[in-house]
């Protein structure tokens, strides 16, 4: 687990870096969401990765939502309640327009 260092650097872990191909030099994008923080690699679109639509994340958000529950029941937990983790609308927001 990476610390905070006394210059408030962290080092980004090897298995994320080169899963999300992060290389030194690369900007990331810290954003506020909520209670927690989102660390997003500034100008990805510009790597030739394919840039999604608020319809298409939403989906993908959806489904990984879906599978998390049908993992829980398979495991007997009970789902979370609804006022814990991340909703649709805290990671993209209300407009659909896209």
């Amino acid at each position: 687990m990476p610390k905070v260092t006394s210059k408030l650097q962290l080092t980004v872990p090897k298995v994320i870096a080169e899963r999300f191909g992060i290389r030194p030099g690369d900007e990331l994008q810290w954003i506020a969401v909520g209670e927690a923080i989102r660390v997003i690699l500034a100008g990805k679109g510009k790597r030739g990765q394919k840039t999604r639509t608020v319809k298409e994340r939403l989906e993908l958000f959806d489904q990984a939502t879906q599978r998390l529950r049908q993992r829980q029941a398979r495991m007997g937990k009970a789902p979370r309640s609804a006022d814990r983790g991340w909703k649709r609308e805290d990671l993209y927001g209300r407009d659909l327009s896209d």
